[in-house]
């Protein structure tokens, strides 16, 4: 603690004018002049850079919020053809949503007309999918050009049978449900900005006994 009896110093200015010291007064006054005006521009210089950080961390913090649904939202879907001794057309539309950068979520409804020597059915139903980017790019990690991704799929599919094509009678009802897992993975390859081709390698997790899937079964999709 300070003693009482020491004094904290005071700085003041006095400038008393005559006209001996006339030159030096205005010395004085002009080298304060230059001091203050070095003062407020330093100030200044550090107001605009405090102002452009604010203004650059709220640019990054902007850029990492995600973009809006109608950006994240994507469509797509499968569709194959086949015909001749065994006619098969199936229609597999979605609409999804990138839940987070390497993640979506995916729903749409299934169709599919099969037709063989033994006769035809219609098989509807729906499903949902996970889907998990573990590699954007392979390029970042092996130069071979394009933008080829890799990804993990988990699906949850239910479908309505026709129960006179798939069971042996008697029947408790004309058709009935199937619900399967179906799990794997594939790659993506980037066709433009949205779009994209992608190829499916798919297990069933629970066997129904039932034909429907291949195993594996191979799927070629789209998104845009």
């Amino acid at each position: 603690m300070l003693s009482a009896d020491i004094k904290r110093p005071i700085f003041s200015f006095i400038c008393v004018v005559d006209n001996s010291n006339h030159k030096l007064v205005k010395m004085i006054i002009n080298n304060y002049c230059i001091a203050f005006r070095r003062h407020v521009l330093i100030t200044i210089l550090i107001s605009l850079l405090f102002f452009t950080s604010l203004s650059t961390i709220s640019g990054q913090k902007a850029r990492e919020e995600p973009p809006p649904i109608k950006e994240r939202l994507f469509y797509g879907g499968s569709f194959g053809l086949q015909f001749g001794t065994i006619t098969d057309i199936q229609i597999s539309p979605v609409i999804g949503l990138w839940v987070l950068p390497r993640l979506a979520v995916a729903v749409g409804p299934d169709y599919r007309f099969y037709k063989d020597t033994f006769g035809r059915t219609n098989v509807y139903g729906g499903k949902g999918y996970l889907q998990f980017v573990v590699i954007q790019d392979i390029s970042s990690f092996i130069p071979i050009g394009g933008h080829t991704g890799i990804f993990l799929h988990c699906e949850d599919e239910l479908l309505s049978l026709q129960s006179s094509f798939w069971k042996y009678p008697p029947y408790t009802s004309d058709r009935f449900y199937l619900n399967t897992i179906l799990a794997g993975g594939g790659i993506s390859q980037q066709l433009g900005r949205r779009s994209s081709l992608n190829l499916m390698v798919l297990w069933a997790l629970n066997n129904s006994g039932y034909d429907v899937y291949g195993n594996p079964e191979i799927r070629i999709s789209f998104n845009f």
